[in-house]
């Protein structure tokens, strides 16, 4: 009988322990991550937190914002947006765990069932900016900031002044697209593609394309150096490639 008790009292020690121990390996992830990849993340992040245990507690933001929050001393476990390279310059990412996972370009967006300007050439895509009666992008984000280097390039700066409805909430500037308040919107064509209401006109001509690299790093200062490795593993996986593509970005190579 003692020994039965024994062993009873063994192995609700080992369930214990056991217990114990897996709660021990599941990590809660802190990741800053570029607006441009909760599209992704809203179906990638779910399934990683299922196959691992892990926790993930994202915070998604512009160029401006992740700058800022950057400066601050935000603390974190994982980066995957533009400017990695910067980071690790400055001693908040570790160098040697730089990876690539996608890329995506820069596109223009209209209200569902309008209808949609050519933008196919340069000459095409100046004539659809001068035409529109209004744009609106975020002067923050990516896209802005590159779309005013392009206002420049194509010499219509000043012209467009009087055209562009910036605002400093991607949500609210796409809205205003959706409800006709402004006629062209220009993000990064996932974001675009995202949204009910508007539609994709089409990614900028070649020639004023630029592509928002996606790079993953882990901080420095981790508390789950491990876990954050295993999401940037999970992120170069068949499996998210297959919804990278799905969702209009470019995954690494591999």
């Amino acid at each position: 009988m003692k020994i039965r008790s024994f062993v009873a009292a063994a192995k609700i020690g080992f369930m214990i322990l056991l217990a114990q121990g897996l709660a021990a390996e599941a990590a809660e992830v802190k990741l800053i991550a570029g607006r441009g990849m909760s599209v992704v993340m809203e179906e990638l992040g779910p399934q990683f937190e299922r196959a691992t245990g892990h926790k993930l507690v994202i915070w998604y933001g512009i160029a401006g914002t992740i700058k800022r929050r950057m400066a601050a001393g935000e603390a974190f476990d994982l980066f995957i947006s533009g400017g990695t390279d910067d980071y690790i310059k400055q001693g908040k990412i570790a160098a040697g765990t730089r990876t690539e996972i996608a890329r995506v370009g820069m596109g223009v967006g209209a209200r569902a069932g309008a209808p949609k300007p050519d933008i196919s050439s340069v000459d095409a895509f100046k004539r659809a900016l001068l035409n529109a009666k209004s744009v609106t992008y975020n002067p923050e984000g990516v896209t802005g900031i590159h779309l005013a280097r392009v206002f420049e390039r194509l010499g219509i700066a000043e012209q467009m002044k009087a055209k562009s409805k910036p605002q400093q909430v991607t949500k609210g500037a796409l809205q205003a697209v959706a409800d006709g308040e402004a006629e062209l919107a220009f993000f990064l064509t996932t974001t675009l593609l995202a949204v009910r209401g508007v539609e994709l006109v089409g990614p900028f001509p070649p020639e004023l394309q630029r592509y928002n690299l996606f790079t993953a790093g882990v901080a420095t200062a981790a508390e789950q150096p491990e876990a954050a490795k295993a999401l940037i593993k999970f992120l170069k996986s068949p499996a998210a490639v297959a919804v990278i593509k799905a969702k209009g970005m470019e995954p690494a190579a591999p």
